[in-house]
């Protein structure tokens, strides 16, 4: 991007010099021409050159962040990245290196390099603040509101610099409704939010700034630097004899290794051999845990509970605004808003999800499910998130039994049938990296592995979530993980066109010095935008999770509570079983 900045600084300078020029042979000509055409030949000179120098401003600064991860840098250019494990060195298609090129280079969070910060000079949520603007007008339901941000730091001094992470939201608490906003940066300690008004009462605006620019700076640096920061083991056994290694998607130094890349999908992963048994004797993987003493003390200073982590930022003025109902036939239009691009995607009213782009089916009794999923089998792969809904459903549906597999608990694979209505249900865990206690090397697969196993037809659904464990490793681990997924999505959606499936976005969470590091909401969103392009365009189902922790008034959590758990599983259905029209 500064390589373009500084072509159109160029390009000026050499508009100067003809400017001059011109106006030398003009002056030249003055008895000819006249004053009057000679003046407005200036004023017609200097009026491009200052719309130029606009969107000279405006290309070099102008960043965009919405709430559900989407992060667009106003003009696409190369990034320049350490490279990554031999990730760079990877054989792919023309269309796969450009496609990863581009996503790279427009996820380039943009700090300026200022060099080291005080924290007394970083940004101060208390200090900084938000201003409505036409907060005393009335708002229609359907109308844009925009807030204007400005940060300060903590001596009280405007910010001349962006880059901070911010979330925004607007809410009704009395009406248990709530939405996201969409965040622009302009780069000089000024945002602009923008909010779709979807609800008709009092409605109020809350901002909240994750982490200020320094801190990004510090995160941008242990992700490229520090993917290792989670480390993981295998243990290896072989009669009575069982040694432990460490494994990891990339490995230093000169150790022997044993290499389990996966020979289907190419997925690297690798542990150091252990000395006296064969790589063959591995029985189990398992977290290994999480490097400490990454920051310095000034570091430290960005990642504070209670200062400058996941805190507000106050209104300089009122923070709500009163919105009016619309006609009906604008309210619906509004409510059923078509397109891929629709921002926001939902909002919450009386504390149910009310997706723009359908109508929503609302499963509240167990007979409901089990019709919908009637003769179905359903398979949920991933993380955590997506067994919560295998947790939900075995405990909401009384005919859904779980069958005991012996499994660890948290980690699977879990299976549940209703033999009554012909249902099965089965949760199986994604491949390394992984941070769960302990999994069975047997039971170590692969997503795209298991979606190439799978016949498929209108009685099959297949959910996927996958995210969470990816946080701490540089984009192109994740962007390979999903080039698979969705290569073995679009094999299954061509032999059986008529399978469903889903995809669970990332959430947001709850945040502290520690987690941060790992698992922030900034490390997230990158991800949860990696998978929203990916997959924009292969016939998948998308289950919004990030908008529908976002807007939703509940504490964060990478685990949310059962009522959102419940609007996820909701659209789910309604994917599976959708209303008649």
């Amino acid at each position: 991007m500064w390589i373009s900045f500084f072509r159109l600084r160029f390009f000026f300078c050499l508009l100067a010099v003809l400017v001059v020029v011109v106006l030398v042979v003009s002056v030249t000509q003055v008895e000819v021409t006249g004053p009057t055409n000679l003046r407005s030949f200036i004023v017609a000179v200097v009026s491009l050159a200052c719309i130029f120098q606009y969107l000279d401003h405006e290309t070099v600064s102008a960043t965009f962040m919405d709430s559900s991860g989407q992060f667009v840098s106003s003009q696409v250019t190369g990034i320049s990245r350490n490279p990554y494990c031999g990730y760079d060195q990877q054989t792919l298609s023309s269309q796969e290196r450009i496609e990863e090129d581009s996503l790279l280079a427009a996820f380039q969070w943009q700090v300026p390099d200022v060099g080291p910060v005080p924290f007394l000079k970083s940004t101060d949520p208390y200090s900084s603040y938000f201003v409505i603007l036409n907060s005393a007008a009335f708002f229609k339901v359907g109308s844009q509101l925009e807030v204007l941000v400005h940060v300060q730091d903590f001596q009280r001094k405007p910010k001349k610099y962006g880059g901070d992470y911010l979330q925004a939201r607007i809410h009704s608490p009395m009406l248990q409704a709530g939405a996201v906003g969409r965040v622009v940066d302009y780069q000089n300690g000024f945002y602009r939010v923008f909010f779709t008004l979807l609800w008709p009462g009092k409605v109020k605006v809350s901002i909240s700034l994750v982490h200020p620019s320094e801190g990004i700076r510090v995160l941008q640096h242990l992700q490229e630097e520090k993917p290792d920061r989670v480390y993981f083991k295998s243990l290896f056994r072989s009669g009575r004899i069982s040694e432990t290694t460490e494994c990891n998607v990339c490995l230093s130094g000169s150790l022997p290794l044993c290499n389990f890349t996966d020979l289907y999908t190419g997925e690297p992963w690798f542990c150091f051999k252990p000395k006296k048994l064969p790589c063959s004797s591995r029985i189990n993987h398992f977290k290994g845990g999480y490097l400490k003493g990454l920051l310095t003390a000034a570091e430290n200073a960005f990642f504070q509970s209670g200062v400058n982590i996941k805190m507000p930022i106050n209104s300089s003025g009122p923070d709500w605004v009163t919105v009016i109902p619309g006609r009906t036939k604008e309210a619906i239009s509004l409510g059923l808003s078509q397109g891929s691009g629709t921002f926001p995607s939902g909002y919450y009213y009386k504390d149910q999800w009310r997706p723009r782009k359908f109508k929503i089916r609302q499963f509240n009794d167990p007979d409901n499910i089990t019709e919908c999923l009637q003769r179905k089998m359903v398979y949920l792969f991933g993380d955590s998130t997506i067994r919560q809904w295998f947790e939900y459903l075995t405990a909401f549906v009384p005919d859904l039994v779980e069958f005991n597999l012996g499994s660890p608990k948290n980690v699977g694979p879990f299976l549940a049938v209703d033999l009554k209505h012909n249902i099965l249900l089965k949760y199986r865990c994604h491949g390394p990296p992984i941070r769960f206690t302990t999994v069975f090397s047997s039971e170590l697969h692969y997503v795209a592995n298991e979606l190439n196993g799978i016949v498929g037809g209108k009685n099959t659904v297949v959910a996927i979530a996958i995210w969470s464990h990816f946080s701490t490793f540089p984009l192109e681990v994740y962007i390979r993980r999903l080039r698979n997924i969705r290569r073995a999505v679009v094999q299954l959606l061509d032999r059986s066109p008529k399978t469903v499936v889903v995809i669970r976005t990332a959430n947001v969470q709850e945040l502290g010095p520690e987690v941060s590091l790992f698992n922030s909401d900034w490390y997230n969103f990158q991800l949860d935008t990696v998978l929203r392009k990916m997959f924009s365009d292969v016939g998948v189902y998308l289950v919004d999770a990030w908008e529908m922790t976002l807007a939703h008034h509940l504490p964060h959590k990478l685990h949310p509570d059962e009522v959102i758990v419940k609007n996820q599983l909701d659209m789910f259905l309604s994917f599976v079983c959708p209303l008649e029209t």
